[in-house]
């Protein structure tokens, strides 16, 4: 093994308890550790190039309709490569996601997406305690039970069964403070109460290290549903995010501008085809130049209409 003595120090370190979330699951509670946590602490200790993951395999194994519900069940093979003082460590790990809703194209990535973290969760574990190996025991409540602090009982003053000494307990007025005003007769004031903090949203495209931009815009989305699928013309169709235009985030998908119309038929086939740059290179389609024109056309109407509204208040207003 190539590991520091600091890494080592880390794999070896607990995982804390704030850390550790719970869940139902067909009558069982569930104990994890979530995924961005999982690679937060694989960059942590192995280095933000120290280590890759790897999509082996992908497989849908189910995928229903009922009465315009969709569900679809997917399983992920995930490969950990960690470059450790010149020796390559590789581990693997199986998982299985799930998704549901209403539109089959985000219940298909839904469910790929989760499979996906859920292997890559199970790869990492091999590695230590702070990525959460305790969990896996048989008994999860038992290994949760390991992270709690002990609980230390009270001090009893009548220990023996001879001794009478009452145990003292906390009177009525225990911890009260008398009221000022009643000793020196001057009024109290009350200090205002803090206003509470909204949390500011930080761009993250203006960091040190930026990340991609991910818009978010409905109306486009139904605007690339009702258009015919760009591979056979059919319709009705569902808005495909274009998975390889942006760099890949556990359960994030990429921006709403890389969209393009696919029918069900020819979606279902991408998503169980695996790479999907080679897929559109079969097909001799440039979806990114295609998604490209399909945004265009909405915001530049949308530009249009403002440009339009600013100009009829000028003329009113004059």
């Amino acid at each position: 093994m190539g590991f520091s003595a600091k890494q080592l120090g880390a794999l070896k370190r607990k995982l804390a308890a704030r850390q550790i979330r719970t869940r139902e699951a067909h009558g069982r509670e569930l104990s994890y550790i979530e995924g961005w946590f999982a690679i937060s602490e694989a960059n942590r200790i192995f280095g933000f190039d120290g280590w890759s993951r790897e999509t082996v395999e992908s497989r849908c194994v189910l995928a229903r309709e009922n009465r315009g519900s969709f569900a679809a069940v997917y399983i992920a093979k995930v490969r950990i490569t960690v470059q450790a003082d010149g020796s390559t460590i590789i581990r693997e790990g199986h998982g299985s996601g799930e998704g549901r809703g209403m539109s089959p194209g985000e219940v298909h990535d839904i469910a790929l997406k989760a499979a996906e973290t859920d292997a890559t969760k199970r790869a990492l574990a091999t590695f230590g305690k702070p990525f959460g190996l305790e969990l896996y025991r048989k008994s999860k409540s038992a290994a949760r039970e390991r992270f709690k602090s002990p609980i230390i009982p009270p001090t009893r003053v009548g220990f023996h069964p001879d001794d009478t000494t009452p145990i003292p307990r906390p009177g009525r007025y225990h911890g009260f403070r008398e009221d000022p005003k009643i000793e020196t007769g001057r009024p109290t004031t009350k200090a205002p109460p803090l206003a509470p903090t909204v949390p500011q949203k930080i761009d993250k495209s203006t960091l040190a290290l930026p990340e991609p931009k991910r818009l978010r815009d409905k109306p486009h989305l139904r605007f690339i549903a009702s258009q015919p699928c760009i591979v056979c013309g059919r319709n009705p169709c569902d808005p495909h995010h274009l998975r390889f235009a942006q760099p890949r985030a556990v359960g994030v998908k990429v921006s709403d501008e890389f969209t393009v119309p696919l029918c069900r038929g020819h979606h279902r086939q991408l998503h169980q085809a695996g790479n999907e740059a080679v897929w559109w290179d079969k097909l001799k389609i440039d979806a990114l130049r295609i998604a490209r024109q399909l945004w265009e056309q909405t915001h530049s109407s949308k530009a249009t209409s403002a440009t339009s509204g600013q100009a009829d208040m000028a003329t009113t207003t004059e």
